[in-house]
């Protein structure tokens, strides 16, 4: 078994893809799933796609095939509030489970990261943000840090903002497969026959390039430490 301090569940490829240009990629099945593992000297990362179930399955796999010590869910989130804006970095003392209002402590970090079944909307958002004080949303933060719960393991989340408070975007829910994957294909052409989205599907895309080109700065420039224990400084771990 190959074992890396640290594991990273990200939904796509394209989130970090800068990060991980010059890692070692392979393909491995676990349970009966395909995944796609990126590794550096110390690190993990897997892609485990859309949505709650998608990242159980993911965070599960990293664990049973790399031993990590501390698993962090890293990817896009959205605003709750207009004080966020695009690119900046949320990396969460709390994260919440919107589901049954379950909370956990990551014990680092500061504000708070829900995790909601579906991609919010603005109505929803502001919900959220009253229901919850959080700061912003993802889909996939509370299963990975339940996840590593249940095997006893360190998590921690690391967020961009890939949509502020009051952008509404498109309907992308009905093209994401139940194991998470995105219909990109079958998404294209649903609005390449709808102009009046169009700008709204540009903006999206620059979104993300800016908010993975900020999520991987902050990558490149933090250490992630496994912080169960007493570490001298070569347990420090830098994601280059």
């Amino acid at each position: 078994m190959v074992m890396r301090k640290v594991a990273m569940v990200v939904a796509f490829e394209r989130e970090v893809k800068r990060l991980i240009r010059t890692w070692r990629r392979s393909d491995r099945e676990y349970q009966g799933c395909h995944f796609r593992f990126f590794e550096n000297d110390s690190t993990v990362l897997v892609c485990g796609g859309i949505g709650e179930q998608a990242a159980r399955r993911a965070t599960e796999a990293v664990i049973a095939l790399f031993s990590p010590e501390v698993i962090y869910s890293v990817g896009f989130a959205g605003a709750l509030n207009a004080t966020l804006k695009m690119g900046d970095i949320l990396h969460p003392r709390q994260v919440i489970d919107a589901r049954d209002g379950s909370r956990i402590d990551t014990g680092e970090g500061q504000g708070a990261l829900v995790s909601f079944p579906s991609v919010a909307d603005p109505r929803q958002k502001s919900e959220l943000a009253r229901a919850y004080s959080a700061q912003a949303v993802d889909m996939e933060a509370a299963a990975v840090a339940r996840g590593a719960q249940a095997r006893g393991l360190r998590f921690a989340a690391v967020k961009a903002i890939s949509d502020e408070f009051d952008f509404v975007v498109p309907p992308m829910q009905r093209f994401i497969r139940p194991n998470g994957e995105f219909r990109a294909a079958s998404f294209a052409l649903f609005a390449a026959v709808r102009p009046w989205m169009w700008k709204r599907v540009v903006r999206l895309a620059r979104n993300s390039a800016r908010a993975s080109n900020a999520l991987c700065r902050w990558l490149e420039t933090h250490e992630l430490e496994p912080k169960g224990r007493e570490m001298g400084s070569s347990e420090k771990v830098h994601v280059r």
